[in-house]
């Protein structure tokens, strides 16, 4: 099939906008401290929950809980520049007002990375996926398989992407 120069020049067009929007709504930032292993701090003052995943609660004792928010710090250190992207599949904020974001340092996908250390499991959010959805889940089933982070040390983990952690 040959399509008319004009709609393939528009098609491009297009294609080149979307991308360029995309990456108009990447932001940097820089890291103020570590909430726990899914949260953020950022030095304007705003917070940030890494979206697609779910690491165990610090604060109300979780299985694995307090070596998730290590892993993240080992990641991000205080003054570390980050790049966040929003996904427009998902919510841009969720209802605490934190922003939703994949958080990026250099090369790396911190989200991605804290669910192949198995520090973080994967959540879909009301069963919405996002654009990391795929590698998120690859990560995850081969970080339980091989009981690397929470999936060994916590023996009541289960994997469930449609709700949030449960290390019980």
């Amino acid at each position: 099939m040959r399509f008319a120069p004009s709609v393939a020049v528009a098609v491009l067009a297009l294609a080149a906008c979307s991308t360029a929007q995309d990456e108009a709504s990447v932001q940097d930032a820089t890291v103020a401290r570590v909430g726990d292993g899914d949260t953020i701090d950022l030095a304007d003052g705003s917070r940030v929950r890494l979206v697609q995943i779910d690491a165990p609660e610090l604060g109300e004792g979780e299985c694995y809980g307090r070596q998730a928010a290590e892993t993240l710090r080992e990641l991000l250190h205080e003054g570390a520049t980050v790049r966040l992207e929003p996904d427009p599949r998902l919510d841009d904020v969720d209802r605490f007002g934190r922003l939703l974001r994949y958080v990026h340092l250099g090369e790396t996908n911190v989200n991605l990375e804290l669910v192949r250390r198995g520090a973080a499991s994967v959540w879909f959010f009301q069963r919405d996926r996002g654009r990391y959805a795929d590698k998120l889940l690859d990560a995850a089933h081969a970080a339980e398989k091989a009981g690397r982070g929470l999936w060994g040390a916590c023996p009541g983990a289960r994997l469930v992407p449609e709700r949030g952690v449960d290390t019980d």
